[in-house]
């Protein structure tokens, strides 16, 4: 059984409640359509009512255990108005509040704000800084995050590491260039994603072109910056570096390079890159020369799961999104 089929089990164990703020979209209501008929996940399509019916009756797909949340129904846009505010810590004022239940992404974070809904996922049509924004205003940062930053885990044919052919990986999608305060953010964020996801206990490495001083200057002196404020807000968990690539990963290189006790040099199942060039070139790069499968990337640093899709992603890797996405959802509830 591969990574996807163990992930799709374990969705379908425990199906957790998706808000789809786009299925007017035809592929993200194919999306829709595979996961209901496949009881993967409980879906809730947000939008004008009559258009979403029309997209599902166009392409076939069966929303008899779909919930359609319609907002043109003023009624029932009240009826949720009243209940969001009436939250203890209501962020929006009355008139805000029922301004923002008729947008379908505003909504769909209330849902979630309010734990109608587990996971809010979308992004064909809109922006990731949309996403984002919606997601910092509406649900807001997980405690100790400064930056919301996106983590995704590399299947590597041929090459084993700690966990196999597996590696996790981030930034290389959200995050330009990070201070050490947001690098350290990531890194947190990408233990914790890679921990819900994987079930691993997470070995996180900051990656520099240095490895334990054996290069100078303020590219390095970030990382060890970073590394330090890591540790510092989380104790519990194995942030360690500046490494170079080959020292946060091969055994034999940590042990000439890393003179020192390291739960994590030469044994990562995490890597940290220092900005978004190393992040999106690094991944091309494996993606092409090891014909590796790249899952993701996810967004993370929210108090709950939020999704942002590839607008040219197939509906198979949509549905692959959103099962890891339960997963992770899954976890955060078990803790």
């Amino acid at each position: 059984m591969d990574l996807i089929e163990q992930l799709r089990a374990k969705a379908a164990a425990n199906p957790q409640k998706v808000a789809f703020f786009e299925a007017d979209d035809p592929k993200m209501m194919e999306v829709v359509g595979e996961l209901a008929s496949a009881g993967l996940a409980e879906c809730f399509i947000v939008g004008d009512g009559a258009t979403l019916r029309g997209v599902a009756e166009q392409l076939g797909v069966d929303l008899s255990k779909v919930t359609i949340v319609d907002i043109a129904d003023d009624g029932a846009n009240e009826a949720f108005a009243v209940r969001f505010e009436a939250m203890p810590d209501c962020p929006f004022k009355s008139k805000g509040i029922r301004r923002r239940a008729k947008k379908p992404m505003d909504r769909a974070l209330m849902m979630q704000r309010i734990d109608d809904v587990d996971i809010t996922f979308g992004g064909l049509c809109c922006s990731t800084g949309d996403v984002i924004i919606g997601g910092q205003t509406i649900i807001g940062l997980a405690d100790g995050i400064d930056t919301i930053s996106s983590c995704g885990v590399f299947n590597i044919p041929g090459w084993e590491g700690s966990e196999g052919h597996l590696l996790g990986f981030g930034d290389a999608a959200v995050c330009v260039d990070p201070d050490p305060e947001q690098l350290a953010s990531i890194a947190i964020s990408a233990a914790e994603t890679v921990r819900a996801l994987m079930g691993w206990e997470p070995r996180v490495a900051m990656l520099s072109y240095s490895t334990d001083g054996s290069a100078e200057g303020p590219l390095v002196e970030k990382v060890r910056a970073a590394v330090k404020v890591a540790q510092k807000r989380r104790p519990d968990l194995a942030i360690d570096g500046e490494f170079q690539l080959d020292s946060a990963i091969n055994p034999a290189v940590a042990a000439k390079k890393v003179l020192r006790e390291s739960a994590v040099a030469g044994r990562a199942n995490v890597i940290i890159c220092p900005d978004i060039n190393v992040g999106n070139i690094g991944v091309k790069l494996v993606q092409n020369f090891a014909n590796a499968d790249a899952y993701g990337p996810f967004l993370q640093g929210f108090k709950k799961i939020v999704c942002d899709c590839s607008r040219s992603a197939p509906v198979s890797e949509l549905v692959g999104n959103v099962v890891m996405s339960c997963v992770r959802a899954q976890a955060q509830k078990e803790a």
